[in-house]
C-alpha cells in the first residue's frame, strides 16, 4: 500500500498492511533539510523541499503544509514578528481587532496571494511530486484558535462572557475565510485538511459546546464537502471535551499527550480514528528507541483499531533521528 492508501483506510477504518504513521513535523522538518526556521516558514519551495525529504528518509505516509498559525492574520494585516530561527508570531498587544468595530472593515482575503498563496503554493508542489504517494495536508485555524489571534487570547476569554454576541460574528467571519482557504488548498491537491484549534483546549465544556462546536462542526462538514478529510489538532488537555469532538465528524481526532486515549475511545466510540499520542518531550525527544516504541505500543492498545501513530504534539526541534525511526518501526510492524 502506498502511505495515501493507509492513511485513507485508517480515516475510512479500512484494513491496511500496518499502521500509518503522521507525526508533525515543522521545526524537526526544517532541521532535517539544514535551513533556518524563517525560511520554511516564508518560502513554499523550503517547505516543500523539507517536507518531502522528512517523508522519505523517515519513512512517513503524509506530508504537510502546515508551519505557523499566523499566515490568515498575516494577510488580513495583523502585526506578526519574524524570527530568524523559530515561528513567526501574531503581536497580540497590537492584535488586529483590539476594537471590536474593526470585524466589520474585514474582508476575506485571497487564498491565492500572500502568506496563505504560499501555503497554497507549497501544495501544489507536495502534490505534484508525491499526490499518488502520500496523503497531502493542507492546514487552516480553527474557530476559537483564529478568534484568539485576532482579538487577543485573554480579551476573547472575556468576550464569551461580555459580548457573546460579537464573539458569534468573529467566528462567522473565521468560518467563511478558512473555508475559503481550504478550498484553494484542496484544489491545489489537499486531501487532507488539518484543523488547529488550540485555543479551544482553554475552555470549559459548556462553553465549548455553544460556542466552538457548532462552528467546528461547519467547518470540518464544509471540507466534506469539498472532497476531502479532516484532521482536528487541539493542543493541551481536551478531556472534558471528549463527549461533542467525537461528534464533530473529523476524518483524524489528534490528541495530546495528556489527554488519556483510552479515555477518548470510550467517549468518542469505536468508528472514531485517533492519532497520538506520545508525550513529544519526555518520551519523544528526551527518551530512547525502546522507551519510544513502548510508548506508542500502548497507545495502540489503548486506542485499538482506527489508530495513526504520531506524537501528542510537533516533532521537537532536537529529537533524536532513532526515536522517531522508532516510532515508524512500530507502525511499520503493527496493523
Amino acid at each position: 500500500m502506498t502511505g495515501r492508501e493507509r492513511v485513507l483506510a485508517a480515516i475510512e477504518g479500512q484494513p491496511a498492511d500496518h499502521l500509518a504513521v503522521m507525526p508533525i513535523t515543522m521545526m524537526f522538518a526544517a532541521d532535517v533539510a539544514g535551513v533556518h526556521y524563517r525560511e520554511y516558514a516564508a518560502d513554499y519551495r523550503v517547505l516543500a523541499d523539507a517536507q518531502m525529504r522528512t517523508a522519505e528518509n523517515f519513512g512517513l505516509d503524509y506530508v504537510s503544509a502546515i508551519s505557523d498559525p499566523a499566515r490568515e492574520t498575516s494577510d488580513l494585516g495583523g502585526a506578526i514578528e519574524w524570527f530568524d530561527d523559530q515561528p513567526p508570531a501574531i503581536i497580540e498587544s497590537r492584535a488586529l481587532l483590539q476594537e471590536k468595530s474593526t470585524l466589520l472593515e474585514l474582508k476575506t482575503p485571497d487564498p491565492s496571494q500572500g502568506r496563505m498563496g504560499d501555503r497554497v503554493r507549497a501544495i501544489e508542489v507536495l502534490a505534484s511530486q508525491l499526490g499518488t504517494e502520500k496523503i497531502i495536508e493542507g492546514w487552516v485555524e480553527g474557530p476559537c484558535a483564529m478568534a484568539a489571534d485576532l482579538r487577543g487570547l485573554n480579551t476573547l476569554m472575556l468576550d464569551f462572557f461580555d459580548d457573546s454576541a460579537f464573539v458569534t460574528d468573529l467566528f462567522e467571519f473565521v468560518i467563511g475565510m478558512e473555508l475559503c482557504f481550504a478550498e484553494e488548498q484542496v484544489n491545489a491537491g489537499a486531501a487532507l485538511i488539518g484543523v488547529g484549534d488550540a485555543a479551544a483546549s482553554l475552555i470549559g465544556p459548556k462553553l465549548y459546546h455553544e460556542f466552538v462546536f457548532p462552528y467546528e462542526r461547519r467547518l470540518i462538514q464544509g471540507v466534506r464537502a469539498l472532497g476531502a478529510r479532516t484532521r482536528l489538532h487541539i493542543c493541551g488537555s481536551t478531556r472534558k471535551l471528549f463527549s461533542d469532538m467525537g461528534k464533530l465528524g473529523a476524518g483524524i481526532v489528534d490528541l495530546d499527550w495528556m489527554a488519556p486515549i483510552a479515555e477518548a475511545r470510550e467517549v468518542m466510540g469505536l468508528d472514531q480514528t485517533l492519532l497520538g499520542n506520545i508525550d513529544p518531550v519526555r518520551v519523544l525527544r528526551d527518551g530512547d528507541a525502546k522507551s519510544v516504541e513502548c510508548a506508542i505500543g500502548a497507545c495502540h492498545r489503548a486506542a485499538g483499531q482506527r489508530y495513526i501513530v504520531g506524537a501528542g504534539c510537533e516533532v521537537p526541534r532536537g529529537t533524536p533521528h532513532e526515536n522517531v525511526r522508532a516510532m515508524v518501526r512500530y507502525a511499520q510492524q503493527h496493523q
